[in-house]
């Protein structure tokens, strides 16, 4: 089936594009009304234009919402891989690049699997591509046409924004719409882009959730661009308390909490050595860090060597992961401005968890207590891969030991800090080749 077929047949999610990972996967999960998969498998199945109606408009947003937030709990797992917070645990040879650091391109797992099964590259260009194109249908509607119709559009630009902003982060390149390649930086930018519409949407609308969420969003985009006194621009303006996260639930396993079913269900991962029993200093000796809950399971995982280490910072199946929050603003604010600002931001951080106050006056010690701060405050939060990436932090366990550091599975740790755009990509994106 042609590119053009595909778009006549894939639901919500062909006219986005999904850059030209479609071309290859002949069955793709698109966007979803309420959640449910639509299958893009036949001409005569289901056409577009019979769902991409403005009465729709709605519950399109909300199927947008879905695919980002199934996409995002398989990012924070792999993040939580490659960046050393979690530790794979399986006898699954196929799963352990993403902890040992040395993806191919033409590996499939990663390049088609679906969030269920950790996939990432599939998963966040379908969650970027129906975003976008429900933002391009409603800005073809009319007010009359659709109730809320700004206030939808500031959401789909929002979550647009977000896998964007992802895809960015995990991968030294990706192409989008079957585009040229582009860089991390390039897709900051237009992340920063879809940031700012949303933000303008939400003004007008009065939407203040998904307000602070764009400024949160653009904040991170920016800092991730090199634009610091930007980003502090806007994350000075995110709101006490605020907090969005990725919902889930305890029914479909795409609605479920990827990182308590990848390590308190499956225990197929487990807490890396780095996060187990953090403490920080107090006046009567070391405190438990409350920021990083994680226990001894006092037994083995999945592959019934490794020591299981269960995080407890998500509970359920259905328990929620933050996506963008004040705190992560405030961390922002405190690495740019440095010095007594940042003291202040990190102990009101560490007082909110019930934790000793940090002093310093040393420079260095201040923004290294920052980085600390990013590493427990945002665990599990799909944040510390692109800070080792761009603060250039050491890659734990380091490049070149054997891997793994429980039991001899082959091979040495790598030194990939992002992961390669995908040979289903570019073998079949004649704009992003070499």
């Amino acid at each position: 089936m042609n590119w053009n077929q595909r778009k006549k047949t894939a639901a919500v999610t062909a006219r986005a594009g999904i850059a030209s990972v479609a071309l290859t996967l002949g069955t793709l999960t698109a966007c979803s009304l309420l959640d449910k998969g639509l299958e893009a498998t036949a001409p005569d199945r289901v056409e577009t234009a019979s769902l991409e109606k403005p009465e729709n408009a709605a519950l399109l947003v909300n199927g947008a919402v879905g695919d980002f937030e199934c996409a995002f709990g398989s990012y924070v797992v792999v993040a939580g891989l490659m960046s050393g917070e979690l530790t794979e645990t399986t006898q699954t040879a196929s799963r352990w690049s993403y902890d040992r650091r040395d993806i191919s391109p033409s590996e499939t797992a990663y390049s088609q699997g679906g969030c269920e099964s950790i996939g990432l590259y599939t998963p966040l260009s379908i969650a970027r591509g129906t975003a976008d194109n429900i933002l391009r249908l409603l800005q073809g509607w009319t007010d009359k046409q659709v109730p809320n119709r700004t206030s939808l559009i500031a959401t789909a630009a929002a979550y647009a924004g977000y896998s964007r902003l992802l895809l960015g982060e995990a991968f030294c390149d990706a192409a989008i719409d079957v585009g040229p390649k582009l860089t991390s930086v390039q897709l900051f930018a237009s992340a920063e882009e879809r940031f700012t519409t949303a933000i303008e949407a939400a003004k007008t609308s009065g939407n203040k959730q998904i307000l602070n969420m764009a400024y949160v969003g653009r904040a991170r985009a920016r800092l991730d661009q090199g634009k610091k006194t930007e980003a502090v621009a806007d994350a000075a303006l995110v709101e006490a308390g605020f907090v969005i996260s990725a919902t889930a639930e305890d029914g479909s396993s795409r609605r479920q909490n990827r990182v308590y079913v990848q390590n308190n269900v499956g225990k197929v991962v487990t807490v890396a050595a780095p996060y187990r029993g953090l403490t920080v200093a107090g006046s009567g000796g070391p405190v438990a860090d409350t920021r990083v809950p994680v226990v001894d399971a006092a037994r083995k995982a999945s592959d019934n060597q490794s020591p299981l280490f269960n995080q407890t910072k998500y509970n359920s199946t259905a328990a929620s992961i933050p996506i963008a929050s004040y705190k992560e603003a405030q961390l922002i604010i405190a690495e740019v401005k440095g010095g007594q600002e940042a003291v202040t931001i990190i102990n009101a951080l560490r007082a909110k968890a019930g934790l000793p106050a940090f002093s310093s006056t040393d420079a260095t010690l201040i923004a290294n207590e920052v980085i600390e701060a990013r590493r427990r405050e945002l665990f599990l939060e799909g944040q510390h891969l692109f800070d080792v990436r761009r603060l250039n932090l050491p890659l734990v366990p380091a490049p070149g030991l054997p891997y793994s550091v429980v039991y001899l599975k082959g091979g040495n740790y790598g030194t990939q800090r992002c992961l390669p755009i995908p040979d289903v990509e570019t073998l079949n994106n004649p704009n992003a080749g070499p």
